[in-house]
């Protein structure tokens, strides 16, 4: 069980109370205790005895007296002061507990704000009211750090979108100029040239469009549609058919509706990015599973080679590769499902090869 600070506060401020009035019970009881015999003594020795006559008196030891008149009074400061101070602390327990969730609110609001933020709601800030106590510096101090990494995110995308942008041109004609320039000479040196010089550039070309998308969902989502991912697999698998049987791999479909909110556009990236990886990587005459079902799960496996576990967080570092490729892939799917408030899991198949599970709130 999570015992929360405004548990640990409010039985703090219990036990503070119940352990001082159990130290002023203690020492009212042996203040009694020295003052109540002598003062009982004095009375009852001093007390003149009754006369004798048709009453019959009853003698008894006035020590005994004065034994009894102690017990008894001091029993009743003991049950009286004990109930007291029992109904003190159950008072103290549900102040505390009432003060420490006035104390501890703006601590609540720092915390669901610190949840939702990402890197596409940098923009938002705490901005607290109140007297300047810890607190109120504390959500300021955090307004600050939050000013400083919307501002270094902006800068990297607008980095990486305008780089991307300037590259691309250069690469078209670099890419026109080869294939136009290098077209009319037979030598095979030169052909073998011109298609190694022509893979290197749609290389570059891949990793400046993985590149720009990698911006496009780090900015996270600025409008969200519902999105049938069913539909969305069935697009992304009649679209790479092709792909599959080039490189002699079966592809195994069972899609299931799920509506999921966000960017169509987007999705089927990431379920491209998924189902051509597990095309690439896989082996001839291997199977590449795809499956969907109706809670927002999206699961690509694939045969092939196998995987150590140490090895899986890599695969969704930027430009780590295990082969052909830029090396973006994965990590563009997790940028993707974060910017969806989705998760991505990578686990290795027991007979080889990999099985990736992207798992999207589906707003239900």
């Amino acid at each position: 069980m999570r015992v929360t600070i405004r548990v640990k506060l409010t039985l703090l401020y219990g036990g503070l109370i119940l352990a001082s009035g159990a130290l002023l019970l203690t020492a009212v009881y042996l203040a009694m205790d020295r003052r109540l015999e002598p003062q009982l003594a004095q009375a009852v020795r001093g007390t003149p005895a009754l006369p004798a006559g048709d009453v019959q008196v009853y003698s008894r030891d006035s020590d005994q007296v004065v034994e009894v008149a102690r017990t008894t009074a001091l029993d009743t400061l003991i049950v009286v002061s004990g109930l007291c101070l029992l109904g003190v602390a159950a008072l103290s327990l549900l102040g505390g507990w009432w003060l420490s969730a006035r104390v501890l609110r703006p601590l609540h609001t720092i915390t669901a704000t610190a949840r939702r933020l990402s890197a596409g709601t940098l923009h938002e800030r705490l901005s607290l009211d109140g007297p300047r106590d810890e607190l109120i510096e504390l959500a300021d101090t955090i307004d600050g750090m939050l000013d400083r990494l919307e501002s270094a995110f902006r800068s990297q995308r607008r980095f990486v979108a305008h780089a991307s942008h300037e590259l691309r041109t250069p690469l078209a004609l670099q890419r026109a100029a080869l294939q136009i320039g290098l077209d009319d000479n037979p030598a095979p040196d030169v052909v073998r040239t011109r298609e190694h010089l022509l893979a290197t550039n749609r290389r570059i070309e891949r990793i400046i469009d993985g590149l720009l998308l990698l911006a496009r969902s780090d900015r996270g989502l600025e409008h969200r549609e519902p999105v049938n991912l069913r539909e969305v697999v069935t697009e992304v698998v009649d679209q790479h058919r092709d792909l599959a049987a080039e490189h002699r791999v079966e592809l195994d479909v069972e899609a299931a509706d799920a509506a999921v909110p966000g960017d169509r556009v987007l999705l089927v990236q990431l379920t491209a990015n998924l189902v051509v990886n597990a095309i690439r990587h896989n082996a001839p005459g291997g199977t590449a599973w795809v499956r969907t079902d109706g809670h927002g799960r999206l699961g690509v496996a694939n045969t092939g080679r196998h995987l150590p576990e140490d090895q899986l967080p890599r695969l969704f570092e930027p430009f780590h590769t295990t082969g052909a490729g830029a090396g973006l892939g994965l990590s563009i799917v997790d940028s993707i499902a974060r910017a969806h408030d989705g998760v991505v899991t990578a686990t290795p198949r027991p007979g080889g090869g990999l099985r990736v599970e992207v798992v999207l709130p589906t707003g239900s």
